[in-house]
């Protein structure tokens, strides 16, 4: 495994991350920002549940990673 494949799989995880729709899949399930405020934000769920909104808030950021790959893919063959 090269480092371009670690740097795929690493978008892919992010573009996975970005989709997770909070009121669909999240707060069913118990995983609502909300709930974690405060103390228990330090915890590992509540670092998980950062992790998911920092890539949401930077979806133009993944947005513009994904063209690049697309076209790097496309040109390299």
């Amino acid at each position: 495994m090269g480092l371009w494949t670690l740097l795929e799989g690493c978008l892919l995880v992010a573009n996975a991350l970005a989709i997770l729709n909070e009121d669909r899949f999240l707060s069913p399930r118990g995983w609502s920002f909300e709930e974690y405020s405060g103390v228990k934000r330090n915890s590992f769920k509540g670092q998980i549940l950062g992790l998911i909104y920092a890539t949401q808030y930077l979806r133009v950021l993944l947005i513009l990673l994904d063209t690049l790959f697309i076209i790097i893919k496309l040109v390299s063959g």
